[in-house]
């Protein structure tokens, strides 16, 4: 049964700053350290390929020294807000009601809220008292993927049927103000707020990409190089260096059998959907398929214009290529990472 994605919608936070304009803050942030670690810092959100990105609070808020329940009630306030408007833009796109959705996937890890972002929205929107919820919430940024994954699996078994995915960050509230650490400074100048919604369908006569396969790929023995840790002070990035370079040891493992059993290589694939985990991946990538003749342009300017959303993310790029109605036949290749580690994989034709 042919599983399509119907519509892709972001949803931006209220409040948005150039690279350039977070710089004074951070340099105030940084007083009382070294001058040559400044001068560090400062060239890492220079040289981090993000010249903007946006956020639920202002660089003011973000700064401030305010506790983990005060970051935290900011998160479920504004992240409610996203939520919404993305599921209303992403409906009035298919043109679709509330009430046509079967099944409702929300997707979040910067943030900690019970009942789940999906209860609100079903009662916000009046959508159907029998609809399925299923909450994502420590997956990271791979948990866009994954939403889609448990969303196809859902909906071949199931004809006429409609699944709603939302994916909502706010990497800026677990921003720790005591924690002078590359992980934390590093994370700060590469991640940024945002949200985005899909609508996925086991409808024959809905147009959209179709899924022809999808997979995940688990690292053994890797669970140290990303996530969180909970802290007094919130939720505290955990980001290893090597993050780039394992990625890289393990693109043939992730790729090559994934396109073979579809009877395909690199070569056949058109769109690279890959999401923009910072520029270290993003150069990775790039190294290993550029001398193929592939391009992840679409990623590059996510990064850059956004920063990465987390989980999100993906779904901006993939709006990019869904908006642009691509020709019939063309072959999209998605792809992020995360915490577990692990690497989800969508194999798409248009």
């Amino acid at each position: 049964m042919a599983v399509k994605i119907t519509a892709v919608s972001k949803q931006l936070p209220q409040y948005t700053r150039y690279t350039k304009d977070i710089l004074p803050y951070v340099e105030s942030w940084l007083a009382g350290q070294e001058e040559r670690f400044k001068r560090k810092v400062l060239k890492i959100f220079e040289n981090a390929a993000v010249d903007k990105r946006y956020a639920i609070m202002d660089a003011e808020e973000v700064f401030l020294k305010t506790s983990f329940e005060e970051k935290n009630d900011i998160y479920i306030r504004e992240s409610i807000k996203l939520a919404r408007a993305a599921l209303k833009k992403v409906l009035l796109k298919a043109q679709l009601q509330p009430i046509d959705i079967d099944y409702i996937i929300t997707v979040s890890c910067t943030g900690i809220m019970i009942p789940s972002l999906d209860a609100y929205l079903i009662n916000d929107l009046q959508m159907r008292q029998d609809v399925m919820r299923l909450p994502v919430t420590e997956m990271g940024c791979a948990a866009g993927v994954s939403a889609m994954i448990y969303a196809h699996n859902f909906l071949k078994s199931n004809p006429n049927k409609r699944a709603a995915i939302i994916a909502v960050e706010s990497p800026t509230s677990t921003f720790q103000l005591d924690d002078f650490s590359m992980v934390n400074i590093v994370s700060a100048a590469i991640f940024g707020d945002g949200c985005a919604a899909a609508i996925m369908s086991s409808y024959e006569n809905e147009s959209g990409p179709e899924i022809i396969d999808e997979a995940m790929y688990h690292f053994y023995d890797e669970t140290h190089m990303m996530g969180f840790k909970l802290r007094n002070s919130g939720l505290q990035m955990v980001l290893d260096q090597s993050v780039p370079e394992t990625i890289a040891a393990h693109f043939p493992n992730i790729i090559n059998p994934f396109l073979e059993r579809n009877q395909l290589s690199i070569q056949d694939i058109n769109h690279l959907i890959f999401h923009p985990g910072g520029k270290k991946i993003v150069q990775t990538v790039e190294d290993l398929f550029g001398s193929l003749g592939k391009n992840i342009d679409d990623t590059k300017e996510v990064l850059k214009q956004y920063g990465n959303m987390s989980s999100a993310t993906v779904l901006y790029v993939l709006e990019r290529f869904i908006d642009r109605n691509l020709p019939s036949g063309d072959l999209g290749l998605m792809l992020s990472f995360g915490p577990g580690f692990s690497a989800q994989r969508i194999l798409l034709k248009w």
